[in-house]
């Protein structure tokens, strides 16, 4: 079979039937193929242009993220419960992704399913971005013939997975990104507004008060060494990341440590068990043994706490424990998660009420973020305070002392 044309993206300009303006994109192998296929849309074009690449840090090449894999997955799930064919569906998918590497990526999977390759197997060449989980579920959803139910509930799965994700990034990054505005701040007052105020104290005739001396020894340390300083903790923080990348007991021992952190480490406990219930809840209604769901569970818990307690789940289960019993004797998951596990077992309808148990800690989550943002803003204020506030009062005191000296 012969290989498919490698497209490009052009912007064009024309009329429409009606005679009115127009512009937009459009996808085409060449410039003649482009303006044809806008001429069989009824469009005249006045000008077309193959799109050039913005940058670095243009849309097109920015990196794939978990969010537009659950986007692609939605628009899929849309496509054929609309009943638009597979390879249709990836084309008209494909058409509308901005970003290149995952419009290639799609294109390619088109490709491989039309020369008679499953697009679970299609997908399995992506592992980066389409996890064993996720083609273990688009397997059992072909194996079905329930392709497009499958793919909606991984489509929502993802969804609220980002979600989840995007509330706790929310709740981490607000009060540092404000704590460092304000040692930056102070930084700068260091380095550059304390040198002249003691280029003033110096005429003075008398001692400066204790504070003051303080903030001034600090300034002149920081101006001789805050590059250094700065060396230090940016090469720092290099190595923990490297460090964090290659250590998998230093990524335990920072997820352990995470949850006693007030406040923050009963989000993150409450951000497992939401992950827990849910990627069980999909994995066991997509007809997975409990066994491999509690598997797929563990890599999905994000914290390295709750995924050995899901391996001990799983070794209990597979002994013929019963889920509650086993989530039970690892002492990490909430009682109430428990009492529901186990009227789900005996009512029969363990995934409906893990889908409850799911939304139940999701939404602990959503209010404990609103919660915190509200309860971080005066602390937050206090420390900007002090840190700012401090370095006025140290420069003003002399000021205030100056009636002594006269």
């Amino acid at each position: 079979m012969a290989k498919e044309a490698k497209l490009y993206t052009f912007t064009w300009k024309g009329k429409d039937k009606t005679g009115n303006s127009s512009k937009g994109k459009i996808d085409a192998p060449s410039v003649a193929v482009a303006k044809a296929q806008l001429r069989k849309q009824g469009i005249i074009p006045s000008g077309v242009r193959k799109q050039s690449n913005a940058g670095l840090f243009s849309a097109e090449n920015k990196a794939i993220q978990p969010v537009d894999i659950a986007f692609f997955t939605r628009q899929m799930a849309t496509m054929l419960k609309s009943g638009v064919p597979l390879l249709q569906g990836l084309d008209i998918t494909a058409g509308g992704i901005e970003k290149k590497k995952l419009k290639d990526i799609v294109y390619a999977i088109k490709n491989d399913v039309n020369g008679g390759t499953d697009f679970s197997s299609a997908l399995s060449k992506y592992p980066e971005h389409f996890d064993d989980l996720y083609c273990n579920l688009v397997h059992a959803g072909e194996q079905s013939g329930a392709l497009e139910q499958m793919l909606d509930r991984i489509a929502t799965y993802k969804e609220k997975l980002e979600s989840l994700k995007a509330k706790i990034k929310k709740a981490l990054t607000y009060p540092t990104a404000v704590i460092v505005v304000g040692i930056v701040v102070s930084a700068i007052l260091l380095v550059k507004v304390v040198p002249q105020f003691e280029s003033v104290f110096t005429g003075f005739g008398a001692e400066l008060p204790a504070f003051t001396q303080f903030v001034i020894g600090l300034s002149e340390f920081a101006q001789e060494w805050w590059f250094p300083t700065l060396a230090v903790i940016l090469l720092s923080g290099f190595a923990f990341k490297k460090a964090l990348l290659k250590s998998e007991k230093l990524r335990d021992g920072v997820d352990k440590l995470s949850l006693k952190i007030p406040v923050i480490g009963k989000i993150l406990q409450n951000a497992s068990v939401a992950r827990f219930s849910r990627t069980l809840a999909t994995t066991f209604a997509a007809g997975v043994p409990l066994v491999d769901a509690l598997d797929s569970a563990a890599g999905a818990s994000g914290n390295a706490v709750y995924r050995d307690a899901i391996i001990q789940i799983r070794n209990g289960v597979s002994t013929g424990q019963s889920l509650k019993n086993a989530v039970s004797m690892t002492g990490v998951f909430p009682n109430m998660t428990e009492q529901m596990i186990a009227i789900g077992e005996e009512a029969g309808s363990l995934e409906m009420m893990l889908e409850k148990i799911a939304d139940f800690y999701e939404e602990l989550v959503d209010n404990a973020v609103d919660n915190l943002s509200s309860l971080l803003e005066p602390l937050i204020m206090v420390v900007l305070g002090v840190l700012v506030g401090g370095l006025v009062i140290a420069m003003y005191l002399p000021i205030f002392q100056l009636g002594n000296v006269v």
